[in-house]
């Protein structure tokens, strides 16, 4: 074991380019999925804050539930969506990284989308008199409240991020984990392990946990800067 650390050390440190590569793509798949989500789900999630509708409250908690979507079934979802039988399927999509990073935006986008809502329903019942005394309306009002919580939404969004970087379930099922496509790192790490290739888990291992680690610590500065800033 211990020669396997220090093999997975090695391959670190020497920039391995079987590694390397799956942390690319990994990186990859999970910014741009991040991304995408958050560019949908942030202004949905204030629209929900802002706005009442006949059933609201369904729709938050549907959203609320989905935030512990198992990710096997997301990747069944994608897979259906995106086979060759599917909506979706001429396309022919399913086994590369795109349906990969369909398959982390469904599991991602719930998540930034309730966590926006709360923080966004909070700051509109502070600033709501201010804002209608300015006769400033709902729809005007998303893109003020969006940046003025920016900070607490930055965290909302590595909080999926965090999500994505960690899955291993659904990309597997709509990826596939081909070496040089698709094989990103949560996959490679299992395939590599079930192979007894250690020293490769083990670096990835290690990449990974920094790279969660880092978020999190991130996540961290950021949300007492905001505490500061508010206090």
């Amino acid at each position: 074991m211990d020669n396997a650390f220090q093999v997975a050390f090695q391959l670190i440190v020497s920039m391995d380019p079987v590694l390397i590569g799956i942390v690319t793509l990994s990186l990859q798949v999970s910014l741009t999925a991040v991304v995408i989500a958050s560019l949908i789900a942030l202004p949905l999630g204030a629209a929900i804050a802002l706005w009442q509708f006949p059933g609201r409250g369904l729709v938050i908690v549907v959203l609320n539930a989905l935030m512990g979507l198992p990710p096997v079934v997301a990747g069944l979802m994608v897979y259906l969506m995106l086979s060759r039988a599917g909506p979706l399927g001429q396309f022919g999509l399913l086994f590369t990284p795109t349906a990969m990073v369909i398959a982390q935006i469904v599991l991602i986008l719930p998540i930034v989308a309730a966590l926006s809502r709360q923080v966004i329903e909070e700051l509109w019942w502070e600033y709501r008199e201010q804002l209608q005394s300015l006769v400033v309306s709902r729809l005007r009002a998303i893109p003020t409240l969006l940046w003025d919580a920016r900070f607490s939404l930055l965290t909302v969004v590595l909080a999926g991020f965090g999500r994505a970087s960690a899955e291993v379930g659904a990309v597997l099922i709509v990826g596939g984990n081909i070496a040089g496509v698709t094989r990103v790192m949560t996959t490679a790490i299992a395939l590599e392990t079930n192979k007894g290739n250690l020293p490769l888990a083990l670096g990835l291992g290690i990449i990974l946990l920094l790279l969660v680690a880092s978020v999190n610590a991130v996540a961290y500065v950021i949300g007492e800067a905001a505490k500061r800033r508010l206090g």
